[in-house]
Parts: C-alpha cells; sequence; structure tokens
C-alpha cells in the first residue's frame, strides 16, 4: 500500500493527513479556508488519490501559515508514499483549460525539488484568498515530496480559472507521474536511486 499518515503540530498551525496514492478521490478536506479546500478537493480528485486533511491554523493572522504548512505535509505524505519510488513512471504533464484559462505543469518525481511558477494573474484575491499563496503552497509541496514542479499560467483572466487549472494540471500530471509502470523493473533513473 502507497499510504502514508502525516502529522504537524506547531504553534501557528495543526495539521492531521492522510493520503492513498492508489484511491480514488476521496476523503475529507477541512482547513477553514474555502478556497483552499476546493483546490485540495479537485486536486484529490483529478489526481486520483484518496486525501483526508484536518487543518486548524492561525487564521486570525492570515491564511499563509496553513497554506504553506498544509504543503509541506502533503510533500512530507508524498514522499513516504512513494517509497524508493521503484517502479513509477516519474513524469507526468498536463494542460488543463478552464474556461477563458489555460494552464500547464510538467511534474518529475526524480528526487530533486525545484518549483518553477510562471503566472500572472490579474487579480490578487479570490474571495479573501491571495493567490500568491498558490505558490508557496507548491514550493512547500517540491521541497518535501522531493520533486521538480513547473507550473505555467499560458493565459487566462479569472483568478478563480487559472488557480483551478494550476490545481488540476497539476493533479493530472501526479497521477500519470505516480503511476507504476509494468515495465519498469527498478528506479526510472540511471542513477539506480531517487
Amino acid at each position: 500500500m502507497r499510504t502514508a499518515k502525516i502529522s504537524r503540530d506547531t504553534k501557528e498551525t495543526k495539521i492531521a493527513l492522510e493520503l492513498n496514492l492508489d484511491g480514488s478521490g476521496e476523503g475529507e478536506i477541512s482547513t477553514g479556508i474555502g478556497f483552499f479546500d476546493h483546490m485540495l478537493e479537485l486536486l484529490k480528485k483529478h489526481a486520483l488519490i484518496d486525501l483526508t486533511v484536518k487543518a486548524d491554523g492561525d487564521l486570525k493572522v492570515d491564511y499563509h501559515h496553513t497554506v504553506e504548512d498544509v504543503g509541506l505535509v502533503l510533500g512530507k505524505a508524498l514522499d513516504q508514499a512513494l517509497g524508493d519510488r521503484k517502479g513509477i513512471v516519474r513524469y507526468g504533464f498536463a494542460s488543463i483549460p478552464m474556461d477563458e484559462a489555460l494552464c500547464e505543469t510538467s511534474l518529475d518525481l526524480g528526487g530533486r525539488p525545484f518549483l518553477v511558477m510562471q503566472c500572472a494573474m490579474k487579480h490578487m484575491f479570490v474571495k479573501d484568498f491571495e493567490v500568491k499563496l498558490v505558490e508557496e503552497f507548491f514550493r512547500a509541496v517540491s521541497v518535501e515530496s522531493r520533486s521538480n514542479i513547473h507550473l505555467r499560467q499560458i493565459y487566462g483572466d479569472e483568478a478563480h480559472h487559472v488557480c483551478e487549472g494550476l490545481f488540476k494540471s497539476f493533479a493530472r500530471a501526479l497521477r500519470q507521474a505516480k503511476a507504476v509502470d509494468p515495465s519498469e523493473k527498478g528506479v526510472p533513473s540511471s542513477k539506480g536511486v531517487i
């Protein structure tokens, strides 16, 4: 079973997360941030992972600590659930249209954390959610999952649609990359280790 159960308890946040890489999109999401919950729901559905997240954060300060820390915990869970990464496809790519917006993700689960995000949304907020936090989330996921993530907004005006396109494209890329390749007998790397 490619699963993980991770918790994080600090003065800023308390997070409990459960992940099953071979799920069907099930699980409960509760962070106290409506728009972020919506994005995580999209992620689990389109990645075909079971994901349960319970986060209590210092939302009276702002959303930053909660969003970043959920990213850290999710990244750590991905790393744990992937194990030695033997037999996985490793790479994933997806381009997702969302009304007037088009976004894409290229993903490498190859053990080297790096985030590139090219995004120029015209609006800074979706309701009270600062869209810059999307980058903070994916940076945290990248570092803790030891993954190379490239996200790009090709075009689009509506911030909600752009964020949705980014999360869906990441989810679809993850769905490809985490898949087990029956023809891959070992680690998908010339180094012999990831």
